[in-house]
């Protein structure tokens, strides 16, 4: 799961750092103004935790002979033009690469960095929100002793964050789901009409989430990977008078659970591609993917899309051993690694010593080292090519 669920404190080296608690803060309260609709979020006074975003922000620059953001609006230019690095800040070395930005240029909504910071953030009213409702997920489908509901729970908020009227009905009579049916109610919500473009919805082909229409004529995607794959395929287009009361899983769904669940379907198919057997969040979610080869050799997998390697590293942690296997590995988006160098041997400077054995690979190294595996035990047949 790549929510950063049991993401440790800051270790004392970081708390060196005043500029660390500063950019939890500013990113805390970047997605908690991406989360109010209307304009009373720009206007006097503030919400607090976006006052104490500028207000902290501003007495750091004077400590350090900065000129500071002198308003809100200043402070948003700030994080959608003026990378991290760049700002009178003390930061340590491996939590930012050059480029990093907390609001996307072109959308101007959070980037996932931002959204990685503000789990982070001990001041976020919102802080924890999609670990909460996988709990509760987890907690409702033990009761009911449902384990099936679970990964049918898991795979709805992968494979479909949006639905129409008629979709979501048919949800609400699958009666696997039942376990969690009131979950689901409370989860997907009403879309705004922000994300309207001539009376139509858009929904992206790779990710499967809403595209938000921007001012040049073309459409955005919230996750950082699909954009960095070009511009957004259309997957479907909605008519707003022909799809009802659209709805969408609620952001950090869509950020923690969504969007690396689809990292963890796309690993799913590659290997089961090689005739191997999968099984998806085996154990209510011990792990994501428990794989076993022909010869009866069994491979523990979790997926991990994050796009801080330093966060990553300082959340790694042993996986569980139920259910068993002979291996485990986490591993990591290949795309991940390309877009930023570094990747692997930032995650290892932050490894704490109790994961010291745990590796960490991008999806395309496991599939090769899978592919080799079965070539050596005489198992690679016709879905090795």
């Amino acid at each position: 799961m790549t929510h950063p669920d049991d993401l440790p404190p800051p270790s004392a080296t970081w708390f060196t750092h005043r500029g660390v608690p500063l950019i939890r803060t500013v990113a805390s309260a970047l997605t908690a103004l991406d989360a109010v609709t209307g304009l009373d979020a720009f206007t006097l006074p503030y919400p607090p935790e976006v006052q104490r975003a500028l207000d902290r922000t501003v007495l750091a620059c004077l400590e350090r002979g900065a000129e500071p953001p002198l308003s809100l609006p200043d402070l948003l230019s700030w994080c959608r033009e003026r990378p991290v690095a760049d700002w009178p800040v003390d930061l340590p070395a491996d939590v930012l690469g050059p480029e990093d930005l907390l609001l996307d240029p072109e959308s101007s909504r959070p980037t996932e960095l931002c959204h990685e910071w503000a789990e982070l953030s001990t001041d976020s009213a919102g802080r924890q929100r999609d670990r909460e409702i996988v709990f509760a997920a987890l907690r409702l489908c033990r009761e009911h002793g449902e384990e099936d509901a679970y990964t049918a729970f898991r795979r709805l908020l992968v494979e479909r964050p949006v639905l129409t009227s008629a979709e979501a009905f048919l949800v609400s009579v699958d009666h696997v789901l039942d376990p969690v049916k009131e979950l689901l109610r409370r989860i997907y919500r009403p879309v705004p009409d922000s994300y309207l473009r001539k009376g139509e919805y858009a929904v992206c082909g790779r990710c499967r989430t809403l595209l938000a229409p921007v001012g040049d004529g073309s459409w955005w995607c919230e996750r950082d990977r699909c954009r960095r794959r070009g511009e957004a395929p259309i997957e479907r287009r909605i008519p707003r008078d022909e799809s009802g009361e659209l709805l969408q899983l609620e952001r950090p769904l869509r950020q923690f659970v969504t969007g690396p669940g689809q990292a963890e379907a796309e690993l799913e198919t590659a290997l089961t591609g090689l005739g191997l057997r999968v099984r998806m969040w085996p154990g209510y979610d011990a792990y994501d993917l428990h794989v076993t080869f022909p010869d009866g050799w069994m491979w523990a997998v979790d997926v991990k899309d994050w796009a801080h390697p330093a966060f990553l590293g300082r959340a790694a942690r042993p996986v569980p051993r139920t259910p068993p296997y002979d291996e485990a590995f986490w591993v990591v988006p290949q795309s991940r690694v390309t877009d930023r160098p570094g990747y692997l041997a930032s995650y290892e400077r932050n490894r704490p010593a109790s994961a010291r054995a745990l590796p960490l690979v991008t999806d395309t190294a496991l599939r090769a080292r899978a592919l080799t595996r079965l070539r050596e035990n005489g198992n690679e047949g016709e879905h090795g090519a």
